[in-house]
């Protein structure tokens, strides 16, 4: 048998606002905040509500056989609560459905693992209480930004007490092996699985689906899943690991990719051995296969998925370093709107604005940035910090 491991990730960071040299010591809102209203409001209406409803009818249609996961980052429930209840709203009555798992992550959708583990776990905390909040839910996997992940990362969050985490499923840390089993971390004790995105199949969905070029072009229900049903035998589980905003904003409406989704799960059924599982089901269900060691680190982003997307050049690593330097001394104010402002700045988008690559991944970063530049992004947010040191 083969089953179906859908996992959205719904984010949105508090974006920087134009903040100049000239507002340092008059201004401590750094943020824009009718630009990330704005945002908020188009994504809710070109993929969060329609998909939600979508997903809440394929529900109902195969009576809680069809199911799925979500990583909803705290910053990204802020602004629903903020500028969309009613997207809210919908998360939660697909959560009361029973066939919707909601995974854990960093509340901020930081790096916070990789300068301080106190923060590290202090966010992740944050983020257990935003989802049992809203959903009635406590995460049992947990998926770190961006699926940056290694054996120092798996260790430390099966010492938190979760039974599972994700990652990108790469050849260059498979081999000859294959995504679609469960695996065993390497530094791990045995209680923690380690789920593996199939980022060929994935990525057909999420990248390729509307690119008339491809030599695959259209991609059809029937097509997919065909492909799926090849693993019948030779794989357990298909972790499809996307960006919720796959759905409606980066594959518009007018290319399908609704009417897709809607027709997938009646083909993905037409096999009898086929199944929809949730990440938690999946490592219940399925014997781990093998260790997989992965020492440095990993993730989803860029051809060379490892930190370059928001570390590496000069801009980025200097805000990464001095953000986190302040930590002690920010938490010492005891001041709560400082901490939080001081955190919505520890989000990775901030540096991934800040990167100066070209080409292909050059092209992904603009199109995801608000600013005319790399160097706008940075100088925005240097401001910004000069004024965050001033208040503390």
């Amino acid at each position: 048998m083969v089953a179906i491991c859908f996992y959205f990730q719904v984010h949105q960071p508090f974006r920087v606002k134009e903040y100049k040299i000239f507002d340092i010591g008059k201004n401590d809102n750094y943020f824009d905040d009718k630009l990330n209203h704005d945002i908020m409001r188009k994504v809710a209406q070109k993929c969060y509500l329609p998909m939600n409803n979508l997903l809440l009818e394929l529900i109902e249609k195969y009576d809680g056989s069809f199911k799925v996961a979500f990583s909803i980052s705290g910053v990204a429930i802020e602004q629903m609560e903020l500028y969309a209840p009613d997207v809210l709203e919908s998360f939660k009555k697909l959560a009361q459905t029973g066939c919707v798992e909601f995974l854990s992550e960093t509340y901020y959708h930081s790096l916070s693992f990789l300068y301080s583990k106190d923060e590290f776990r202090r966010q992740v905390e944050m983020h257990r209480d935003k989802i049992l909040e809203h959903f009635n839910y406590v995460p049992k996997v947990f998926r770190n930004t961006e699926l940056i992940y290694n054996n120092e990362l798996a260790n430390y969050i099966e010492n938190m007490g979760f039974s599972g985490i994700i990652a990108e499923g790469w050849e260059k840390h498979l081999g000859f092996r294959s995504p679609n089993f469960v695996y065993h971390p390497k530094t791990t004790s045995g209680n923690l699985s380690l789920l593996l995105k199939n980022y060929k199949l994935s990525d057909d969905i999420a990248f390729r689906f509307s690119n008339q070029g491809w030599e695959e072009f259209p991609l059809t229900a029937t097509k997919f899943s065909k492909w799926v049903n090849d693993f019948n035998g030779c794989g357990d589980v298909i972790n499809l690991f996307m960006d919720y905003e796959t759905f409606g904003e980066h594959q518009w409406e007018s290319t399908g990719i609704f009417e897709f989704m809607k027709h997938l799960p009646d083909e993905i059924f037409k096999h009898p051995d086929n199944c929809f599982v949730t990440p938690s089901e999946a490592i219940e269900k399925f014997d781990k296969r093998d260790e997989v060691d992965i020492h440095e680190f990993l993730s989803w982003a860029d051809t060379e998925r490892d930190l370059s997307a928001w570390l590496g050049n000069k801009l980025q690593d200097e805000t990464a370093k001095e953000i986190f330097n302040m930590e002690s001394k920010v938490l010492a104010t005891n001041d709560e709107k400082i901490i939080h402002s001081w955190r919505k700045l520890t989000t990775s988008d901030h540096f991934y604005y800040m990167c100066t690559k070209f080409w292909a991944d050059g092209d992904v970063h603009k199109y995801f940035s608000c600013y005319e530049s790399p160097y706008d992004a940075y100088i925005f947010y240097m401001n910004a910090l000069r004024d965050l040191e001033l208040r503390i």
